[in-house]
C-alpha cells in the first residue's frame, strides 16, 4: 500500500535551461505502479545524479524528476514470487533515477528485476556506501582478475583516485595485493592515506606526449574513472598484454588515438557497464563486495548526509570538489 505522502528531492525546471532542486512532500500516489514497493533505507550520490539534478538532458528527458540511481531499504509490498514483504533490497542501476524516480526519496515502486536481495555480510548502510559506484569498481576489478592481471605483474593505475569508483577500487586492489598508483587533481586527500595509496601522479602532470602514438610502458593494468585525454594517456603507458579498464567521461568523452597500443603491445580496452548488468553477475559482484572485497576502511571513504544536505552535495560533486562517497539517510526507521 503506497503512503499517502512521501518526502522526496525533487529537480523542476523554473525557467528554461535554469533547473532547481529541493526536498518537498508529495502525495503517495505520484509513485509508478510497479513490482515492488520499497521503504528506502539509504541512497548514495553518484556523478550521473550530479548531471540529472542539473538538468543533463541526455541522462533525464522529463521534468520535474526525482534522481538517485541508488537506493537499499525493505520492501514494503511485493507482486512478484522472487521478493516478499520485509526483505532486505539494494535497487540500483538501469532506468532508475535517470528517467525513472529514483531513490532520494523515502520510497521507490520499481521493476523487480531492478533489484538484489541484500547479500549476507552486508548491511543496509555498507550496500549504499560501496553502491553503484562501488559495485562499478568491482566490475572493474573483476575484469582485471578475469584477464589475468595478478599481484606482482606490476603497477596498476587508478585515474580519478580520490573519486567515488576510484578510491574503492583502488581499496579492492590493495585489499587483494596490488600495486597502485593514482592519478588525482587533489594528491595530498587524505582519502589517499586512508587508502594506502603511495605514490599519486598530479593531473595536471599526468596527460603528456599528445602526439605520441606509444609512451613508455608504465602500467600491467588500469581502472580509468575519467575518460578523454587521461585513458588516452593510461593506455600508450600501458604494458605489453596489459588491461585497461574503462568506467567514465568526466573528462571527456573522445578518445583520440592510434592503434598501435592495440597491435604492437596487445593492450586489450574493456568498457565497463553497470546500468544494464544484472541477474547472476550482478549477485556475485555484490557477494564479492560483502566477502572477499570488502574493506576495511569503508567506513572512512564515506560521508554521511541527509536529504537536506544533498543539494549542498551535488554542487560540490559538480564543481569537482567531492571526494569519496557521499551516503544519503533517507529512513532512520530501518
Amino acid at each position: 500500500m503506497k503512503p499517502e505522502n512521501y518526502k522526496a528531492y525533487i529537480v523542476r525546471e523554473i525557467e528554461k535551461g535554469k533547473f532547481l532542486g529541493s526536498v518537498e512532500t508529495i502525495p503517495g500516489d505520484t509513485l509508478p505502479e510497479s513490482d515492488l514497493l520499497i521503504k528506502v533505507a539509504y541512497s548514495s550520490l553518484n556523478y550521473k545524479d550530479a548531471l540529472s539534478a542539473s538538468g543533463n538532458r541526455g541522462v533525464t528527458r522529463r521534468y520535474p524528476h526525482v534522481p538517485g540511481i541508488d537506493a537499499c531499504g525493505e520492501i514494503i509490498v511485493s507482486r512478484v514470487e522472487n521478493f516478499s514483504h520485509g526483505d532486505k533490497v539494494i535497487a540500483a542501476c538501469f532506468d532508475m533515477g535517470m528517467n525513472h524516480p529514483g531513490g532520494f526519496a523515502e520510497y521507490i515502486s520499481v521493476p523487480a528485476e531492478w533489484v538484489a536481495t541484500l547479500p549476507e555480510g552486508m548491511s543496509l548502510k555498507e550496500s549504499m556506501m560501496f553502491g553503484t559506484a562501488g559495485f562499478t569498481a568491482g566490475r572493474c576489478v573483476d575484469y582485471l582478475i578475469k584477464q589475468n592481471v595478478k599481484p606482482g605483474d606490476g603497477e596498476i593505475l587508478v585515474t580519478g583516485i580520490t573519486g567515488g569508483v576510484g578510491s574503492v577500487a583502488a581499496a579492492i586492489l590493495i585489499k587483494l595485493g596490488y600495486e597502485v598508483a593514482g592519478v588525482s587533481g587533489k594528491p595530498d586527500h587524505p582519502l589517499l592515506k586512508i587508502i594506502g595509496v603511495e605514490k599519486t601522479i598530479k593531473r595536471e602532470s599526468f596527460v603528456t606526449g599528445k602526439q605520441k602514438m606509444l609512451l613508455k610502458e608504465r602500467w600491467a593494468g588500469v581502472v580509468d574513472t575519467v575518460g578523454g585525454q587521461y585513458l588516452e594517456t593510461a593506455i600508450k603507458q600501458t604494458k605489453y598484454d596489459g588491461v585497461v579498464t574503462a568506467c567514465g567521461n568526466a573528462g571527456g568523452g573522445d578518445l583520440n588515438l592510434s592503434v598501435y597500443p592495440f597491435i604492437l603491445r596487445g593492450v586489450k580496452l574493456i568498457g565497463v557497464d553497470s546500468a544494464q548488468c544484472g541477474g547472476p553477475l550482478r549477485d556475485a559482484i555484490w557477494a564479492k563486495l560483502a566477502g572477499e572485497w570488502k574493506i576495511n576502511c569503508l567506513e572512512d571513504l564515506v560521508q554521511m548526509i541527509t536529504l537536506d544536505k544533498l543539494d549542498t552535495a551535488i554542487h560540490a560533486m559538480l564543481a569537482g570538489r567531492a571526494g569519496g562517497r557521499k551516503v544519503i539517510q533517507i529512513n532512520k526507521t530501518i
